[in-house]
């Protein structure tokens, strides 16, 4: 009997077909196609709000030669939507609580006044992104009446915001409706048929599911290709949604190295973790102040101090995408405030030079560019590794090779591998220098060095 048994499972294993070998080959796990013009993209956050003494997009628009100067390539405007009234906070109320997704805010200007600004962007070269806040709306915004069904409700029925929030003016959205999906996508897809834009930033984006981004993606670059960056810190959101999410790992590690003096660790772990755990295609932006920030926390130029020079050199030389926020390159030295006119006071900030000739090395240096454009980053081992971070990006030929003092302390740093040996030119002097072997390279606290590669 045990002998028949055998001799029937052989034979049918013999019959089978045999099993399909698995494909062991890496792949790519990001399937977002980045538009080309994202490639060495700088971010400029603009707060039309505060942006300007008149607070609108016709005087915003004027200072758009400005900024194409300077470099920058994407514009994202903070929220241009009617703001709801009831709960508002401050006189103004937040950008963020909006009471109608296809209108702008009067308060900024009107329809045409927002066209005439985009068209002028793209005459000059520029993107513009908007602010999308997809998963809450104001409390007084019609849908709530309209379709009573596409929100959260308390167990007594009531509005309520985002878990965990104290955001009393918003009311959060049910993402379970799909009659609420094809809205919100449809009204994502408005704003770039109609006006030209050329993408959104997302605000929350982890608030809402992951599988309403990969559709609305695919039916916006039905349109026109868009660039999507998400306010969020998550691996998945890159597969079929976003170009670029927050690099707040990398304000994190910058923010606690400077509060306490402990060296280059922090920033050398973030980079680390990055090239460890999320796809070399993966844009993370990186930045030294943003809106939250600026009102919430403080201003850059304090919570930096000596180290902030050094920051910033670091956001547009290490990988990330980098940003500036409005009145930065003027030196912005008070917060703003978020819910009243609070207007920027424009002065030549002595950062504007520093900012130019970033975005100009940046443009320049393939090896700096973005995501899957860019050049993995092998760290130069030195002789002060607790305070000293360097490293090289690029192949031979077209390297970028920069040192970051990351410290209170100066040093005088010796290199112990040939991994950045060449002929350089110091990337912001201009001046040449070689290193071959047994240089040593003078840092004071807080100081850094960039060099590009001369052939």
């Amino acid at each position: 009997m045990m002998r028949g048994t055998i001799g029937l499972l052989a034979a049918v294993l013999a019959a089978s077909p045999a099993l399909a070998e698995p494909d062991y080959t890496p792949r790519d796990v990001v399937e977002v196609t980045n538009a080309d013009w994202t490639r060495d993209a700088v971010l400029y956050q603009l707060n039309t709000r505060q942006f300007t003494p008149e607070g609108t997009f016709a005087a915003a628009q004027m200072q758009l030669p400005r900024l194409a100067a300077m470099g920058v390539d994407i514009i994202w405007l903070m929220p241009i939507h009617p703001i709801g009234e009831a709960n508002r906070k401050g006189s103004l109320g937040s950008p963020y609580a909006v009471r109608d997704y296809r209108a702008v805010n009067p308060e900024l200007g009107r329809e045409a006044d927002f066209r005439a600004f985009v068209d002028e962007a793209h005459r000059l070269g520029l993107k513009v992104i908007l602010d999308w806040v997809a998963n809450h709306s104001a409390t007084d915004n019609p849908l709530t009446d309209s379709h009573p069904e596409w929100y959260t409700r308390s167990p007594e029925g009531a509005l309520v915001p985002p878990a965990g929030t104290d955001w009393s003016d918003v009311a959060d959205f049910d993402y379970s409706q799909p009659a609420l999906r094809r809205y919100m996508t449809e009204s994502l897809i408005y704003w770039v048929r109609e006006f030209g834009i050329d993408g959104f930033r997302c605000d929350v984006a982890g608030y809402v599911p992951t599988d309403f981004w990969d559709t609305a993606r695919a039916q916006l670059d039905k349109v026109k290709p868009v660039f999507m960056l998400a306010e969020w810190e998550q691996r998945d959101l890159h597969n079929r949604a976003f170009d670029a999410t927050y690099g707040w790992g990398w304000k994190e590690a910058m923010q606690r190295l400077v509060k306490s003096g402990e060296g280059a660790g922090p920033i050398r772990g973030y980079y680390a973790g990055q090239a460890e755990t999320w796809p070399h295609a993966a844009m993370r932006m990186v930045y030294t102040e943003n809106h939250d920030q600026n009102s919430w926390d403080g201003v850059a130029s304090e919570i930096y101090g000596d180290a902030y020079e050094a920051a910033i050199a670091l956001s547009f030389t290490g990988s990330g995408l980098p940003l500036i926020y409005n009145g930065q390159e003027a030196d912005n030295d008070r917060q703003l405030a978020f819910f009243e006119r609070d207007p920027i006071v424009w002065r030549e900030g002595r950062h504007d030079a520093l900012f130019r000739k970033l975005i100009a090395l940046k443009t320049e240096m393939r090896a700096l560019h973005n995501g899957r454009f860019g050049a993995a980053m092998i760290e130069v081992p030195t002789d002060a590794a607790e305070d000293v971070y360097a490293f090289t990006r690029g192949q031979a030929g077209e390297r970028v090779f920069a040192a970051f003092n990351l410290s209170p302390r100066p040093h005088a740093v010796t290199f112990g591998k040939a991994r950045h040996h060449g002929s350089y030119a110091d990337a912001l002097s201009g001046e040449a220098a070689i290193f071959a072997g047994g240089e040593t390279l003078d840092l004071p606290a807080w100081g850094y060095r960039i060099f590009k590669e001369t052939k």
